[in-house]
């Protein structure tokens, strides 16, 4: 089943219609990131004054979603305050000051690293695809696609283990303008990735 003492993710992104994103680690309960019952797994998003949720939220007046949030361990209902769902470990998150988009990085297991861009209501697939293997070399899940859960944009492997992220906007190294600047855990790295539109070329 795994540690509820890891994974915590947890970074505050502020949305130019000042909603809040909050990216919340699975707690190392894989199977929770694919439970829309409980905040694990996921990016959330929320009216940063009260905690309210958005009208505009995927699953805003969904059947079997309800919209209390903060309670914890009630299965009744999934949550209305879920923007993605389906994370392991979402260790950064920035917006792309070219679009507005919400990127973020995943530490994933051994292999799978990946950089996504969470898009409402969408399922991102962990544990049940992934392009990491458990740290003692098993397979995780079932395979790398399957339909209904989105691709990332860029994926590690070996892993990096990832940690902030920075989309570069100065003018001191024009070359880099638009990069996507990640740190790296594993041999105290910083990453840099070019990027056309949406893509990591």
């Amino acid at each position: 089943k795994g540690s509820t003492g890891r994974h915590f993710g947890s970074r505050l992104v502020f949305a130019p219609d000042g909603t809040l994103f909050v990216t919340v680690g699975e707690r190392g309960e894989r199977e929770r990131a694919q439970d829309p019952s409980v905040n694990r797994g996921q990016v959330i998003r929320i009216n940063p004054d009260d905690g309210s949720i958005p009208k505009d939220n995927p699953f805003v007046g969904n059947k079997g979603f309800r919209p209390e949030i903060w309670s914890y361990g009630s299965r009744d209902g999934a949550r209305e305050e879920i923007w993605s769902y389906g994370h392991r470990n979402p260790q950064s998150a920035a917006l792309n000051p070219a679009t507005q988009k919400l990127w973020t990085v995943e530490h994933g297991a051994r292999g799978g690293d990946e950089v996504n861009i969470p898009e409402a209501g969408k399922n991102y697939g962990w544990p049940v695809i992934s392009y990491g293997r458990h740290y003692w070399g098993g397979k995780i899940g079932e395979g790398t696609r399957k339909s209904g859960m989105e691709q990332p944009i860029h994926y590690w492997d070996p892993s990096i283990a990832p940690s902030g992220m920075a989309f570069y906007t100065g003018d001191r190294f024009p070359a880099w303008k638009g990069n996507l600047f990640v740190g790296a855990l594993r041999g105290q790295l910083l990453a840099r990735l070019e990027l056309k539109g949406d893509k990591v070329v």
